[in-house]
């Protein structure tokens, strides 16, 4: 099993320096390397849309440290749909949660729901602790093509359009998290 570990203080604050400033960062998460903005700056998400050439009615995921910092995301949701919530965060399920109208157009697509993500990996808790809140994180690629699986792969592929690249190794996970339903439980992506 690989050790995750989290950057550096130097690090950190580069990328909350980028992302900030509305760039998008590049990151290792749970499985694959990653891209991720802040999900409330329209300009930052439509960038990474542009790089990953992602279509925008699919909607992108946001990842937070605890589900405190999801809390705005998940106002109003019916009490008795916590409990998935709880029982598999911190971990590799993300859950299409109903919007409550917090998601911005961006980043929910063209769905009623958002996909939302308490993480697990040491490095992505650290970065949404040391930015504040949670981001957007999708896996470092072009649509359809096989995502990166280290630093280098991810700076070949974005270059000088990454505002920082975070250091750091992949999670233990041999794929990228499970995607469910949280009104019906279905079980969306494995």
């Amino acid at each position: 099993m690989r050790r995750c570990v989290s950057p550096d203080s130097a690090a950190l604050a580069d990328a909350v320096r980028a992302l900030r400033d509305g760039q998008v960062i590049a990151c290792p998460t749970e499985a694959v390397w990653g891209i991720s903005c802040d999900p409330h700056s329209d300009a930052a998400v439509a960038r990474l849309l542009r790089l990953k050439a992602r279509d925008p009615a699919k909607g992108l995921i946001v990842v937070a440290a605890c589900m405190d910092q999801l809390a705005p995301w998940l106002d109003g949701l019916d009490y008795a749909l916590y409990a998935p919530l709880r029982a598999s965060w911190p971990g590799p399920v993300t859950w299409l949660v109903p919007d409550n109208g917090f998601a911005p157009a961006l980043v929910r697509g063209d769905h009623t729901s958002v996909a939302l993500r308490v993480t697990d990996h040491p490095g992505m808790q650290a970065l949404c602790e040391a930015f504040g809140g949670p981001l957007v994180s999708t896996s470092a690629n072009r649509a359809g093509e096989p995502p990166a699986m280290s630093a280098a792969d991810a700076r070949a592929l974005f270059g000088e359009a990454l505002g920082a690249v975070v250091p750091g190794e992949l999670g233990e996970y041999p794929r990228p998290s499970q995607i469910r339903d949280l009104a019906s439980g279905r079980v969306l992506r494995r």
